[in-house]
């Protein structure tokens, strides 16, 4: 296997190179493409790898991190189906920290509109504008990117690949590459012998880059095809590598607590009890924090939670209440976007009827299953790294400047992820095993956070209100004014990440709010920023998570004032406004064979939202059981565009119902004193097998452009959950989460 470090190069548009016997290939269109991670041998070169091969075949390495969305079989597929191999038979590694496998998807997100009326142009320019990640170093895995990233560079790598080896195999027969042909991993020779890639990677070394056609997609034989994860037979037999099964020679192990007031450090603490525990090897002060190094993880853990410890207390408002009253506040200054404004929304048909409505949510938690968790090897002069992160490049930058070393110096090797969900594109616990890792020179220490120290240190989903003003006349919606206030995910969350100030409208803070695919006439959104007091961060769909629940439970409420079907009232928003919209309601509505009427006792809801690209509509039924109300069904209908592997959107639209519907009934994150009052999931539920409802999803591709998959399936999920208790109990749900106001079962 090749080293990995960075290197200097100069401009390539498409590249091959020796590694280790072997031949890397790589993809790059853009006028200054990013150093190459690959260190090749005296006399080879490398140019941004994402395809190896050598005698053992073809690898794949992919610069996105595998946490259960499938992006390393879907990245595979991509490879395989230029390259002519099986995607079965292609190795997948995660690539190393390095500036050429930055994320373009993502950045071409930030570019201002609404997304779904973009046009041609506005995606080209889009796709130029995310090259500027490379100067950012944004390796990083969200943002539902992956495959709307990897879709034209993956395949670009296998042609290339595909079209260089038969060159290779040209030179040594001694005829034209136009005679050759492909199949299986091998290159066929005009009197149909084989020749097997492995046999050509040398000499594919040595062979000018060849250049390569895309085949169409009628030739497609993976693509757009349900295909087996590369890494069920791994994570069924229990042989995948997540963070907390690395294992080094001489590791020791290590538990933390720290203050649980955000941004306040300690006054004293007295550690001798731990001290003298079985198996403990050393206490370290880490100045805001304490950690205990020992033979163990569970030695450790009992160590640390023996120390007394006198906190600071916190520098913030204390209670749930007290925080909330900060964010009403926020609706007293100026607004941080007006985003859309249509018509105008003071200025109202006379007769027309005024909906007005409060929505409030909590502030939520990742609860990744994984515990957060790193290691860490520190020898003076160099650092390594293993963790199950989303951002090795962001880890490596932040880890280099705690420890004083260059960013060359510091080696980050990402591993499974037991769930992301955006948690893990924070530095805090990467960062807190380098601390104690420069205080155990030379010795590879594993730190693992308790689930109560996970639970009170999170950067969590903001805590959001909103203030909505709607009219209906006629039976058709006529206005919708939205105000909505939270702390900023892009300011805090992004603003740590890039090391950069975030100024400007926020567009992040009103997605699914202001771009909502919907044609009323008069629609006003306005974005609130409230200043920070809770750490907070990237939670799966974002800032979606809380307007796609916002702006979808108005128009129910606007659907039932107008006396209208609430499906068939969507319905005629979306037609006149995006047909791509219009035609997941009508799928989820045939779906779930939707009457507008419902037998006693059972109750259905429906909801739409337009977020990372992908309209997805979703209907919920729910049935009463002797008083306790539970969920019974879900539709699912979601249209991304182009679906690389339609199982895998499945899969990934079902994840997002799980983790909306599991937020929507049980998730909340409360305070006391400045501390998080939820310690582990007994405090925190989450939907488990027999309170998940079936599911059935439909994938449309009728869209021009490729939406994302991994987030678009939570946003509707709450208000669908609540539309459907209002139609069973005539209750009306405006915060979250249901469990205060509907009895469910748990």
């Amino acid at each position: 296997m090749a080293s990995f470090k960075k290197i200097a190069r100069r401009s390539f548009l498409i590249g091959s190179a020796a590694i280790l016997g072997g031949v890397a290939f790589g993809t790059y269109k853009y006028h200054q493409p990013a150093p190459n991670p690959l260190s090749p041998k005296e006399g080879q070169a490398a140019l941004n790898p994402f395809v190896m091969v050598d005698q053992s075949g073809v690898t794949l390495v992919a610069p996105r991190a595998e946490m259960g969305q499938g992006v390393r079989t879907s990245w595979a597929a991509l490879i395989a189906e230029e390259l002519d191999v099986r995607p079965e038979a292609v190795q997948v590694i995660h690539g190393p920290a390095a500036k050429a496998y930055y994320n373009s998807a993502m950045m071409a997100e930030a570019l201002p509109g609404r997304g779904y009326d973009a046009s041609n142009f506005q995606h080209s320019l889009g796709q130029i504008v995310g090259h500027m990640s490379k100067f950012l170093d944004l390796q990083v895995t969200g943002g539902s990117s992956s495959m709307k990233d990897g879709f034209d560079r993956m395949r670009m790598a296998g042609a290339t690949a595909r079209e260089t080896l038969k060159e290779a195999a040209a030179q040594r027969l001694g005829t034209s590459r136009a005679l050759l042909d492909t199949e299986d991993g091998h290159v066929i020779a005009p009197d149909g012998s084989r020749i097997p890639y492995t046999e050509l990677a040398v000499e594919a070394a040595g062979v000018d880059p060849q250049d390569a056609e895309l085949r169409p997609a009628a030739q497609w034989k993976y693509v757009g095809k349900d295909m087996p994860r590369l890494d069920m037979v791994p994570k069924v037999t229990g042989t995948a590598g997540f963070g907390v099964d690395v294992r080094l020679e001489g590791m020791k192990f290590a538990a933390i607590r720290q203050s649980p007031h955000f941004g306040a450090g300690k006054t004293a603490f007295d550690a001798s009890a731990a001290e003298t525990m079985p198996g403990v090897e050393k206490v370290l002060d880490l100045g805001d924090a304490v950690a205990v190094v020992a033979s163990n993880t569970w030695l450790a853990q009992q160590a640390v939670d023996a120390i007394d410890v006198t906190w600071e207390p916190a520098p913030y408002p204390e209670t749930t209440d007290a925080i909330f009253a900060e964010i009403d506040r926020a609706f007293e200054d100026s607004s941080n976007s007006v985003l859309r404004d249509d018509g105008d929304v003071d200025s109202l048909p006379e007769g027309a009827q005024i909906i007005e409505a409060e929505y409030r949510l909590p502030y939520l938690a990742h609860a990744t299953m994984e515990p957060m968790n790193a290691t860490a090897l520190y020898t003076g002069d160099a650092l390594q790294i293993w963790a199950p992160n989303q951002g090795p490049t962001v880890v490596q930058k932040s880890a280099a400047d705690l420890a004083g070393l260059p960013k060359e110096a510091v080696e980050v090797h990402t591993t499974y992820l037991g769930g992301g969900f955006g948690r893990r594109i924070e530095v805090d616990y990467t960062n807190r095993a380098v601390e104690i890792a420069m205080q155990m020179r030379g010795t590879p220490v594993q730190l693992t956070w308790s689930r109560e120290e996970d639970m009170t240190h999170d950067f969590y989903r903001p805590g959001a209100v909103a203030r909505y003003r709607a009219a209906v006349k006629d039976g058709k919606a006529v206005m919708v004014h939205g105000k909505i206030a939270a702390q900023s995910t892009t300011v805090e969350g992004a603003g740590r990440m890039l090391g950069l100030p975030m100024g400007g409208p926020d567009k992040g803070h009103v997605d699914a709010a202001f771009n909502q695919p919907l044609a009323i006439p008069n629609f006003r959104v306005e974005g609130y920023l409230v200043k920070p007091m809770i750490p907070v961060g990237f939670w799966r769909s974002v800032a979606a998570s809380f307007n796609g629940f916002f702006s979808d439970t108005i128009l129910d409420e606007m659907a039932h004032a107008a006396g209208r079907d609430p499906l068939e009232f969507r319905l005629e928003l979306a037609r006149a406004e995006w047909e791509p919209a219009a035609k997941v309601l009508e799928k989820v509505g045939e779906m779930s064979g939707w009457t507008g009427e419902t037998p006693e006792g059972v109750g259905r809801g429906v909801a739409l939202a337009y977020s990372f690209g992908t309209p997805v509509a979703e209907v919920i039924e729910v049935v009463d059981e002797d008083g306790q109300i539970r969920l019974n069904k879900a539709w699912i209908a979601a249209d991304i565009g182009r679906a690389i592997d339609p199982s895998n959107v499945e899969a990934q639209m079902f994840s997002g119902l799980a983790y909306g519907l599991s937020a929507a009934c049980f998730g909340e994150i409360t305070f006391d004193g400045g501390a998080v009052e939820q310690q582990n999931f007994p405090d925190y539920e989450a939907m488990r097998m027999h309170t998940m409802p079936a599911v059935e999803v439909a994938v449309l591709q009728n869209q021009t452009h490729m939406g994302g998959a991994g987030e678009p399936g939570t946003p509707p999920a709450a208000p669908a959950l609540a539309n459907a208790l209002f139609d069973l109990t005539g209750k009306r749900a405006r915060s979250l989460p249901l469990m205060h106001e509907f009895d469910l079962l748990v």
